[in-house]
């Protein structure tokens, strides 16, 4: 909204200073400093308020040094992260861009279905929460609107070979014509050379015209990401200060890809896609951090509020989003490592016990307990020593993914 008040004033009127606004790298850091103070200012007064109606976490008996005193601390506290980061959005961002609609619809969908689940442990005493179908429909149905609008609509392209011709100053360049906007499903390999993959060349089979069935593969992909990284964080947030942190360091290192995929000249000097449009949602993503950032000022341990699933499944939709958006997504393993981890975790637990039952007729386990910070808490670490270490590995991950914009 400010954003077209001074766009007016600038272009209209030609009021002195406003032209400010026209620059990302500008209105991307008042969105972190705006998300920050709506975080940390008003997250006291919703967190006083979740307290007084009494929306507490129940917590299950594990056997985990200090569980039980977090019984009764105040959870939804993803309303926090929802609020400081679509109020800088609406606010600051082009509200008619493609990506900032979908990053927004994004916000809301996983929050309101995390939201649900929560209400139904709190307030509904049902600590399954919402059925496990009907988060994957939810998860599902968020995949094929991120797909379709990202493979139908006309203002998602990518300029694959930009090439720039200097002019006489040095700050001037133009696009060579040949270079132009093109509809595509192509992706990017890390690590590899010439690292672009059409995933349309996966029904090379059909014959001529194959790439009009592209959608065929290209949906059901973006549907598995962001099934499977919402899921990811949501298996992440179990201690103190872990989903917010190891989340705001991913979310930074894909707004580091994100500015240069949307600069012209950044992703000619680094010989990457150039994805018009795409800049715009650094300042999404600036908000967001600052709102996880300004979020962890609560829930650092000893917490004083939990996400639930309304933040949790929230972070996994918008990082998945973001990676997919700016072709990124088989970077995702790097980049959301500790996810990972966490998911996998899990998945070889139930499934090592349960072949070990069917075979041994007892059921084995590979870890103490999954997912996989639940083992080194059993291990005897305390948990602001396991949060802190995820930390620092989660930073390991995004500088080596950095470094494959050059690494290749």
């Amino acid at each position: 909204m400010l954003y077209y008040l001074f766009e007016y004033l600038d272009k209209s009127l030609d009021v002195p200073g406003t032209g400010v606004f026209q620059y990302i790298t500008f209105r991307s850091g008042l969105a972190v400093l705006l998300s920050l103070l709506i975080s940390t200012i008003f997250g006291k007064r919703i967190i006083n308020f979740l307290r007084n109606q009494q929306v507490g976490e129940t917590v299950r008996e594990l056997g985990l040094e200090g569980q039980t005193q977090k019984a009764g601390t105040p959870t939804m506290g993803g309303l926090i992260i929802i609020m400081a980061t679509l109020i800088p959005v609406i606010l600051l961002a082009k509200l008619d861009n493609i990506y900032i609609i979908l990053l927004v619809v994004t916000t809301l969908w996983m929050g309101t279905i995390g939201f649900i689940d929560d209400y139904i442990k709190i307030f509904k005493k049902d600590k399954q929460g919402l059925k496990g179908k009907f988060k994957v429909i939810g998860q599902v149905g968020l995949g094929l609107i991120v797909g379709s609008v990202l493979y139908f609509n006309p203002g998602v392209t990518v300029r694959k070979d930009t090439q720039l011709t200097n002019v006489q100053t040095t700050t001037q360049a133009v696009i060579n014509p040949a270079s132009l906007e093109e509809k595509s499903t192509s992706t990017t390999i890390p690590f590899f050379k010439n690292n672009e993959f059409d995933y349309a060349d996966l029904l090379s089979f059909l014959g001529d015209g194959y790439e009009t069935w592209a959608w065929l593969i290209f949906i059901p992909i973006v549907i598995f990401i962001i099934t499977a990284v919402s899921n990811g964080a949501n298996l992440t947030d179990g201690i103190d200060g872990l989903a917010a942190g190891t989340s705001a360091i991913s979310v930074l290192t894909l707004g580091i890809f994100t500015f240069v995929s949307g600069n012209i000249i950044f992703s000619n000097y680094l010989n990457i896609m150039y994805i018009p449009n795409s800049g715009e949602m650094t300042v999404f993503i600036s908000a967001f951090v600052g709102a996880l950032i300004g979020f962890l000022w609560y829930n650092s341990y000893p917490a004083a509020v939990f996400m639930g699933d309304t933040g949790s499944l929230t972070i996994g939709g918008i990082i998945a989003v973001i990676a997919i958006a700016i072709r990124k997504e088989l970077l995702i393993p790097v980049i959301c490592g500790i996810f990972l981890a966490e998911n996998l975790s899990v998945v070889l637990q139930v499934s090592y016990f349960k072949y070990t039952k069917k075979k041994f007729g007892e059921g084995r386990r590979i870890f103490l307990m999954s997912p996989l910070h639940h083992h080194y808490q059993k291990k005897g670490y305390h948990e602001s020593k396991i949060v802190t270490r995820f930390w620092i590995v989660g930073i390991l991950l995004a500088i080596l993914s950095i470094v494959t914009l050059k690494l290749r």
